[in-house]
């Protein structure tokens, strides 16, 4: 037997008979599912030294669990010594199981490590289903060893849902676990 995360399973199992209730939808397909995650750090320091690049590389790969790549710039912009073509970021794109999986991870474990927690804003959507999570130390997730990093940065999360709406997105980020603020 094929090994199936374990929020998939929930989503499949719970998720759907709750969102569809909750909704009223006459089809299992007009349910809202996640799409992807990215996971995405924009390094600015990187201008002056390129094996922050790599660092980044390396942590971001190691928080998700496949290859993160560096991005690069579009344009010159002088105000900030930057040339176009040059690495300024690194990011990661998950489908499918790895997606799942990392959402666990960080629902789980990493979001209960931040200091003072007391859950995420639902100030986030972008008015098409889609949400955005800025975390503000990478030392929150367990993969991290805090002896062997260079420097203390964050990263930006996007959840991208197949929902029409922001209400039908955050109650399907809900479902899976997400621990938004209370208004």
């Amino acid at each position: 037997m094929a090994y199936v995360p374990r929020l998939k399973k929930e989503y499949q199992q719970r998720v759907i008979k709750a969102l569809k209730e909750e909704f009223g939808y006459d089809n299992i397909m007009q349910v809202p599912k996640l799409k992807k995650i990215v996971v995405s750090r924009g390094v600015g320091a990187a201008v002056a030294d390129k094996k922050l690049i790599d660092h980044a590389v390396d942590e971001m790969t190691m928080i998700t669990g496949q290859k993160a790549v560096s991005t690069i710039s579009k344009k010159d912009v002088a105000a900030f010594k930057l040339r176009k073509g040059m690495p300024i970021g690194a990011k990661v794109t998950l489908r499918g199981e790895r997606m799942y999986e990392f959402l666990d991870r960080l629902v789980t474990t990493a979001l209960p490590r931040v200091r003072d927690f007391q859950g995420i804003r639902a100030t986030g959507f972008d008015g098409r289903g889609n949400y955005n999570l800025g975390v503000t130390e990478q030392i929150i997730f367990p993969e991290i060893n805090i002896d062997k990093i260079n420097r203390i940065n964050g990263m930006d999360i996007t959840f991208v849902t197949s929902a029409e709406t922001d209400k039908e997105a955050k109650s399907l980020l809900s479902e899976l676990g997400l621990p938004f603020k209370k208004n």
